[in-house]
């Protein structure tokens, strides 16, 4: 009798887990934006292939899109971990689309905000389109008094 208690308990605990790990809605399009802005950093384009939607993947598979990104930046090594920190100023969602506007605080104090479009698809967030903004305003110098 203890032993079909037991077997109960085990079955309400897995069929808890399932129901648990299907509502889970994944990372948000802040999430996404984000993992995408630090794969850049590192030129990772294996997760730059996962974290983009088919309008960015250039019509290639995978292997053909991380070959053609490799030979394309082999040169440009320099590109990599200028980024210290990335945040979310702002993120809209509206049904399956969504806008987010990253703020990129590079290593040498520069400050670039970003605009990451992405579409939900098969349950994720996927990016569709990037747009790298101006550099942010630059602040205004305190006035100085007048020596004359």
């Amino acid at each position: 009798m203890i032993a079909v208690g037991i077997a109960i308990i085990v079955v309400a605990l897995v069929l808890a887990l399932v129901v648990v790990i299907a509502l889970d809605p994944g990372p948000s399009p802040g999430d996404v934006a984000i993992a995408y802005e630090h794969a850049w950093d590192r030129l990772d384009f294996d997760a730059l292939w996962t974290l983009s939607g088919t309008e960015l993947r250039d019509s290639r598979s995978r292997g053909e899109f991380i070959a053609a990104k490799e030979q394309a930046y082999a040169d440009q090594r320099s590109l990599m971990s200028l980024v210290r920190e990335v945040h979310v100023d702002e993120e809209l969602v509206a049904f399956e689309l969504a806008e987010v506007r990253t703020r990129v605080h590079l290593r040498d104090g520069e400050t670039v905000q970003n605009q990451v479009r992405l579409a939900l698809r098969d349950s994720a967030w996927k990016v569709i389109g990037y747009h790298l903004q101006s550099e942010l305003p630059a602040r205004r110098p305190t006035p100085q008094p007048d020596s004359s």
